[in-house]
């Protein structure tokens, strides 16, 4: 494994992967501070690609003037250790300044997707991830790049970006990894006291059971599961909700209140945004309610 910090190296080191005929290349783009989540998207590029780049950057350009770009977690070591143990490559680990040598002026902008969820929330917060997104596609220009489904805006921002600007990637998006309780894992989750991970839980649970009222017929329109949405997280005393929202996927529009959710065509997602005490948490399940309704 090799690890670059500037983008001369990283361009060397693909070209030596890419003239030796190593097949495909996958870039995985992550803020550092690994856990499992990571581990399984390079092992699906593993599976896929003959050369995997990760990079670990934490872009400031997608933190608002009062979030945790300062106190995000780092551990350059450890992240190290878990990429080599999983098969990366190349890992590029870029300064602030070789990323931004100069005050950016040119910035990559995707509308109407990111009005909603985390748009609304964190104004600005998908441009940083956009424009950082495009530079590190132009630096390695991967046939392949791996997202998680735990932030599925952020995957139908991309591809929509990918699509609109004829970027020759493909967006792969892998599976939300959960620990065995349920709770979806996050780096941000280091943040969270004991009593504050356990009431986290909540999360998963009213996801799960929205889509259960849904198979069942218990729940059928978006009004409906909204609100069973935040009946559930409310019984945590220390859950303050962002947004529980249920939108059409990957378009991110608003469904008719009073619509059934199995007259839906096509998928939907039912994405919270939680916190607790200082940390915010997503989460989120992306299915295809007439599949479900057919199963019952």
């Amino acid at each position: 494994m090799r690890v670059v910090r500037n983008v001369e190296q990283l361009r060397e080191a693909i070209e030596y992967m890419r003239g030796g005929g190593h097949g495909p290349i996958g870039l995985v783009p992550t803020m550092g501070f690994l856990h499992e989540g990571h581990a399984s998207l390079l092992r699906r590029a593993g599976e896929m690609c003959g050369t995997v780049v990760m990079s670990i950057f934490v872009n400031p350009l997608q933190f608002g003037p009062n979030e945790d770009f300062e106190s995000y977690p780092r551990d350059e070591k450890r992240d190290l250790e878990l990429a080599e143990r999983e098969g990366a490559d190349i890992v590029f680990i870029p300064s602030v300044e070789v990323m931004y040598p100069v005050p950016i002026r040119s910035k990559v902008m995707v509308s109407s997707l990111t009005t909603q969820l985390c748009g609304a929330s964190r104004p600005g917060h998908f441009d940083g991830v956009t424009t950082v997104v495009a530079k590190l596609f132009n630096m390695v220009q991967p046939d392949y790049a791996y997202f998680g489904l735990k932030d599925a805006q952020q995957v139908a921002v991309l591809r929509q970006m990918v699509s609109d600007l004829n970027m020759n990637v493909s967006i792969i998006a892998c599976p939300i990894v959960r620990e065995s309780d349920g709770l979806a894992l996050s780096s941000r989750n280091v943040y969270l006291s004991a009593e504050e991970r356990h009431q986290a839980l909540v999360l998963s649970r009213s996801l799960r059971e929205a889509r259960e009222a849904v198979e069942e017929g218990r729940a059928g329109t978006a009004a409906e599961v909204k609100q069973l949405l935040i009946s559930v997280v409310s019984r945590s005393p220390l859950a303050v909700i962002d947004y529980a929202e249920i939108l059409s996927f990957p378009g991110l529009e608003s469904l008719e209140s009073g619509s059934r959710l199995t007259d839906t065509d096509g998928e939907i997602i039912m994405a919270l945004a939680v916190k607790f005490g200082k940390t915010r948490l997503i989460d989120n399940i992306v299915f295809t309610p007439k599949e479900v309704a057919a199963l019952v």
